[in-house]
């Protein structure tokens, strides 16, 4: 007989729940979140277990690593989806929650999602931590910026590197501004510094790897915008066409169609957000600042004279995002030529 299981994760305890073909439960018990406690509470009656659901979660990458080197058959399911199917329960807990994943695995009502490799992951935290730093050093200077202009100490147009120097410079005749003023930019000197050494890792990765110097070759697109989409995509195939890359980021329009209504909203921003964002930075660098002309900024012209500048900015957020991917299955670079990418 077939039997399906379910598992509701939470930091400490999981949930796991068995049933079998006619959703009968089997087996309840409650373990510690850990692979090998997991893993003996799903083989211990050495069931034919057909399908183990585990909802999408901080988790859920570690466990499902394991299970998987495990031999098991185990789904990470898409945690908004499965959030409807199990919002028709009264009583929430975590019993019922691992039930009804393990009914959900029985009848097939759930949407699985893919979860990425080590490599991505780890490519993926990289990427994360340097923004972290960077958002963190900007705030410091914004504040900067904003409370020493209450005191008529405007910084002006500064960059990055010469900004500590202008704020000495301000604060040379104000010394009980520059005593509480010196931790920022110490801390803001740390910052800047570490956020110098990940990004040295990162362009270390992307010059050695081959799909992101592929994937550079397209204008607008850096060793950011590249590392960052070999991270998320991950896996090229999991997409059968190119053209859903740009819905699995959130890059198209919502629809809302009923009877006779049928309108088209903004765009669903669902997926991964930070590959959203980078890809919006590489389309605004194409469509503003690439010197080099090209058909895709061309055709991104195209749609700013009709449509207006930033709906062409997403548009061609979107476009790369296609491009990108077929670049990446193609084994291809960039094409310049109008023709050479129609005949493509």
């Amino acid at each position: 007989m077939q039997y399906y299981a379910g598992l509701d994760v939470s930091v400490k305890e999981t949930s796991v729940c068995i049933v079998d073909k006619a959703g009968k439960v089997v087996g309840e018990v409650k373990v510690a979140t850990q692979p090998a406690a997991i893993l003996a509470a799903l083989t211990q009656d050495a069931l034919a277990v057909e399908r183990i659901g585990l909802e999408a979660g901080p988790l859920s990458q570690w466990l499902y690593r394991a299970l998987a080197e495990a031999g098991l058959p185990v789904i990470c399911v898409e945690t908004r989806h499965m959030k409807a199917a199990l919002s028709a329960q009264i009583n929430k807990s975590d019993r019922n929650d691992a039930r009804g994943i393990a009914q959900m695995m029985r009848v097939g009502l759930y949407r699985p999602v893919h979860v990425k490799t080590l490599a991505s992951q780890k490519q993926r935290m990289l990427l994360t931590s340097r923004r972290l730093l960077q958002c963190k050093a900007l705030d410091i200077e914004n504040d900067l910026r904003g409370t020493l202009r209450n005191f008529g100490l405007k910084l002006g147009m500064v960059g990055a590197v010469k900004l500590e120097d202008r704020v000495r410079e301000l604060l040379a005749d104000h010394a009980d501004l520059a005593v509480i003023v010196e931790p920022l930019l110490i801390a803001r000197r740390v910052l800047r510094e570490q956020l110098g050494v990940l990004h040295r890792q990162l362009l270390e990765i992307v010059r050695h790897d081959e799909v992101c110097r592929r994937l550079m070759t397209t204008p607008g697109v850096g060793p950011v915008v590249a590392l960052t989409f070999r991270a998320t995509v991950d896996v090229p195939t999991r997409f059968t066409h190119s053209k859903a890359v740009g819905a699995a980021f959130g890059l198209t329009p919502r629809r809302q169609q009923s009877g006779e209504i049928d309108r088209m909203g903004r765009i669903s921003k669902c997926g991964d957000g930070l590959m959203r964002e980078t890809l919006f930075e590489a389309a605004l660098v194409l469509m503003t600042h690439s010197r080099k002309w090209s058909w895709l900024k061309a055709w991104g012209m195209k749609i700013a004279r009709h449509r207006g500048m930033k709906r062409a900015i997403v548009a061609v957020a979107r476009r790369l995002a296609v491009i990108m991917h077929r670049m990446w299955v193609d084994g291809s670079e960039f094409r310049w030529s109008g023709k050479e990418a129609a005949a493509a």
